[in-house]
């Protein structure tokens, strides 16, 4: 689903991601962790489409960010961190333009907006502008918009922030049921949901790669957190 080499960004003389690379399949769920300003939103955003690639390749259902990027973005669902939406719309006025910009019409637009909102439990806040929504409905509706095609591969950067335990139970379990025939890629600082939700983890440091693995394999090693602290300090 995802075939990513040597990705590079540069601002400037400052390498935000260096030299990245890695392949996801249908079936994964990968756990993008690291340090504030380790690269890992940087990294989102180009795989993407959303940002430009100083070096590398970034393909998606074997289409190339670069040089095909409107075939690869209909394979992706994307969540950017903070979500922007328009504070004067309503998550139903949202879903209806992303269906439409995805091509759906008639009958098939109003089934993938249906599912959409049944996945996200947003039925109670459909109507009401986005401004007057709580942050994890407001979350939960721009999670909405990135499954409602139901994509190949989903870049979910901080999927469950703002969400109260009981939301944040539920769309864990949405996660499993999406990643049974798609590939998932999460940013997320909550270790907990790592070992909740991820099949593997992917820890970066300095835009670098150090560690590659099965959440269960690096438990081994000790507490999660602690690991977590020794890969990004001894990068």
């Amino acid at each position: 689903m995802l075939q990513i080499a040597g990705l590079t960004r540069r601002f400037g003389r400052v390498a935000a991601v260096d030299d990245v690379s890695f392949d996801l399949n249908a079936g994964e769920v990968l756990g993008f962790l690291g340090p504030n300003g380790a690269g890992k939103s940087t990294s989102m955003k180009m795989i993407a489409g959303a940002l430009s690639i100083t070096h590398g390749t970034v393909r998606v259902c074997g289409h190339d960010v670069a040089t095909d990027r409107r075939a690869a973005q209909r394979h992706i669902g994307y969540l950017p961190e903070g979500a922007p939406l328009y504070p004067d719309m309503t998550p139903r006025a949202v879903l209806d333009t992303a269906a439409r910009l995805r091509g759906y019409r008639g009958a098939a637009r109003r089934r993938q907006i249906a599912w959409a909102v049944d996945r996200l439990e947003l039925d109670g806040a459909l109507d009401r502008p986005i401004e007057t929504l709580s942050k994890g409905f407001k979350r939960r509706a721009a999670l909405a918009q990135a499954i409602l095609h139901q994509p190949d591969l989903l870049i979910l950067d901080e999927p469950t922030d703002g969400l109260d335990p009981n939301q944040k139970h539920a769309v864990r379990g949405l996660l499993r049921e999406l990643a049974a025939n798609r590939a998932i890629l999460i940013s997320t600082h909550v270790l907990e949901e790592v070992e909740a939700v991820c099949s593997r983890c992917i820890v970066v440091s300095a835009g670098r790669i150090v560690a590659d693995a099965a959440p269960a394999e690096l438990a081994r090693r000790g507490p999660l957190d602690q690991v977590f602290r020794q890969l990004t300090r001894a990068a």
